[in-house]
């Protein structure tokens, strides 16, 4: 059998056996089952503690991974500790990035293609984040199609307190095995878990949090997420409301909508207990009751996914949820832009130009969305102006790089590609 059918047996039997968990599920792990796993790798990421990148690792695949099966399936196998560096996250804050070894993430990918089909079966609509054919903007027009539905005029923004650093490994492996009872798979989970950080050569680790950069740490926090919180809202929650309501959640990123107030403030009240029971606290500060209601009464808004979501009117009068690039996120991005373009002033101007080009359609790629096109137009604007600022400073002529020749050389030589909103909302739903 080739993988995907496997997966289809896999989703089956979790389906079949839905209320026991599924042992003997490490057999369906074979060769060509790592070699599909290896063929999925970022071949862009940093190499792990032992230096080695995936192009390496597959001069001798084959040995390598037959090699890394007996080891796994024997339980031999010992996760080397994550490589740990830094990323700015805003202004005030750096946040930790991991990176495990190639073989680490072949077989981490390897369990994850197990279990994925396993959970697939049970994961709710609702959930968007590092899903299989899922992704932010179908999570955002999600939001906007419940909004309209379900009549949201309350909102309860989550936000728990450094989710990825605090999960509790033991309650973590609790929740596995309601469903995973295979002894390799839960051994090789345990390795994860325990592998621990190295930081400048000193070696960390913890009983809390999700293996940092590994390929199995989405999954891990979806299984847990799913129980803690999607199932009892879904199963234990809307039932009890006199209201309609909505969640929306992508990975620890979520929100929950209200018809009614008194329902809002009632799971705002009970929140704090339910997470509390999985070992999460919520934000203090970052996790707050809006009021979200239709125009003309009045209204807040809310985060979610990088956009700042508010009411406003559709192309044909209509009261409509709108989004625009959250503030926070647009400094960033200009922040990032410059920083790269001080870096890179003295480039080549047509790679310069590439670079240019390539940053401005990835932002267009993700901010690009219905009715923000004020934002990217902002952006567009200040990226040029950040870009000829930078190349005046190099340039020897008289006038140096003055805003009429940067606009001769854009229009003649180096066009720039224009915001454009590359997700619509309007072309799948014509009728607003």
């Amino acid at each position: 059998m080739n993988v995907e059918t496997k997966q289809q047996r896999i989703a089956e039997l979790a389906k079949q056996y839905s209320q026991v968990g599924l042992n003997n599920l490490h057999h369906y792990m074979d060769v060509d089952w790592l070699k599909e796993a290896y063929r999925r790798l970022d071949r862009q990421s940093a190499p792990g503690v032992d230096g080695q990148s995936a192009e390496q690792y597959g001069e001798e695949l084959e040995s390598n991974l037959r090699d890394l099966l007996n080891r796994a399936k024997g339980k031999t196998y010992r996760a080397p500790p994550v490589r740990r560096g830094w990323v700015p996250k805003d202004e005030k804050e750096s946040r930790p990035i991991g990176m495990p070894t190639v073989e680490d993430k072949v077989l981490q990918r390897a369990v994850v293609m197990v279990l994925e089909p396993m959970y697939e079966e049970e994961f709710y609509d609702f959930s968007f984040g590092f899903r299989p054919g899922r992704s932010a903007h179908q999570a955002l027009e999600y939001l906007w199609q419940q909004f309209r539905v379900q009549k949201v005029e309350w909102v309860v923004d989550v936000d728990i307190r450094k989710f990825f650093d605090t999960l509790d490994h033991v309650l973590l492996r609790n929740v596995l095995r309601r469903k995973v009872q295979d002894g390799v798979l839960l051994w090789l989970v345990d390795q994860w878990l325990k592998a621990g950080v190295m930081e400048g050569g000193h070696l960390s680790r913890s009983v809390e949090g999700t293996p940092q950069g590994g390929v199995i740490s989405p999954l891990l926090s979806n299984i847990f997420l799913h129980e803690a919180l999607d199932q009892w809202f879904a199963e234990v929650v809307q039932c009890r409301l006199r209201g309609r309501s909505c969640m929306i959640r992508y990975a620890d990123d979520m929100v929950m909508g209200f018809e009614l107030e008194e329902d809002a403030r009632r799971v705002m009240d009970v929140l704090p207990k339910r997470l509390g029971k999985y070992g999460l606290r919520l934000h203090p500060q970052k996790t707050r009751l809006v009021r979200f209601r239709r125009p003309p009464l009045e209204s807040e808004t809310f985060e979610f996914l990088g956009f700042t979501h508010y009411w406003g009117k559709s192309r044909k009068g209509w009261n409509v949820v709108r989004r625009k690039t959250a503030r926070t996120r647009f400094k960033r991005a200009l922040k990032r832009f410059a920083q790269w373009a001080k870096q890179h002033r003295h480039d080549d101007l047509q790679a310069q130009h590439r670079m240019v080009c390539a940053k401005l359609r990835g932002h267009y790629g993700y901010y690009g969305i219905t009715g923000n096109g004020r934002s990217l137009t902002e952006y567009f604007e200040r990226v040029k102006k950040c870009w000829r600022g930078w190349l005046n400073r190099r340039s020897r002529s008289a006038d140096g790089m003055s805003w009429e020749r940067f606009g001769q050389l854009l229009k003649e030589h180096l066009p720039l590609p224009k915001p454009k909103v590359v997700h619509s909302i309007y072309a799948a739903n014509p009728s607003h």
